[in-house]
């Protein structure tokens, strides 16, 4: 199936968000992934590039974005990044998507990292058909700032960061959460906790060992294969 890449811009909170949307070229009305990535990533993340190509091979469109202070978008990063404003980001982003004339309305989520953290209070804040996160942190304490990088930055950026999601959990449902066991930025007990107090249908899916930024090979496979069976099954194509 071939598919186009458009390039696409949106405000959110007064910022001009850039980003990438990967339509099915011949599939009609397709359901739409838009995906959210880590606290330092962007919109080229590897993870997201790979599940829009998957995604548009099955008939599923994605969007891709740069979140304010990041990539192409505007905002200066230190200044405008937090748990809330990425939130918004994402949520323009849904608004959007359910503007197009050219997608259905079914709408799911991805998140990687801080992006999982987004999603999940996102999906507490408008309806979307399912979500899938990976190494989604719940509390920003239980994140190792020498390892995530956070060190390298101000206090008052730091404390910008700082969050609890953890009431927004049982609004989950029709989740897929991924993990690495040995991830020493992001305790795995994160995924645990997202996946004993979210609502059915939910998965969990744990890497033996494997690290934070997902490097081996295996994992990376494995993870795109059952993210996109999990969106083709939610979406009932």
């Amino acid at each position: 199936m071939g598919h186009e890449e458009i390039k696409t811009y949106f405000k959110s909170d007064g910022y001009l968000l850039s980003g990438m949307f990967h339509r099915p070229a011949d599939s009609y009305f397709p359901p739409v992934v838009i995906g959210s990535h880590g606290l330092f990533s962007s919109s080229e993340s590897p993870k997201q590039i790979e599940l829009a190509k998957k995604c548009n091979e099955k008939g599923i469109a994605f969007l891709r974005f740069d979140h304010r202070g990041c990539g192409d978008s505007e905002g200066k990063f230190e200044e405008v990044t937090s748990l809330e404003g990425r939130r918004n980001d994402i949520l323009s982003a849904i608004d959007i998507i359910r503007n197009r004339s050219d997608v259905s309305d079914k709408i799911g989520l991805f998140g990687s990292s801080l992006g999982g953290a987004a999603s999940i209070i996102a999906a507490a804040s408008t309806p979307i058909d399912t979500i899938v996160t990976y190494a989604a942190p719940i509390r920003s304490d239980t994140i190792n700032p020498s390892l995530d990088g956070l060190s390298n930055y101000s206090q008052s950026f730091i404390d910008n960061l700082r969050f609890n999601v953890s009431d927004k959990l049982s609004n989950l449902k029709n989740i897929l959460i991924f993990h690495c066991e040995a991830d020493d930025v992001v305790p795995v007990s994160s995924a645990m906790e997202i996946y004993s107090i979210a609502e059915n249908p939910k998965e969990m899916i744990l890497f033996e060992k494997g690290d934070h930024p997902m490097n081996d090979n295996k994992h990376q496979i494995l993870f795109i294969k059952e993210a996109l069976m999990w969106f083709i099954k939610s979406f009932q194509i």
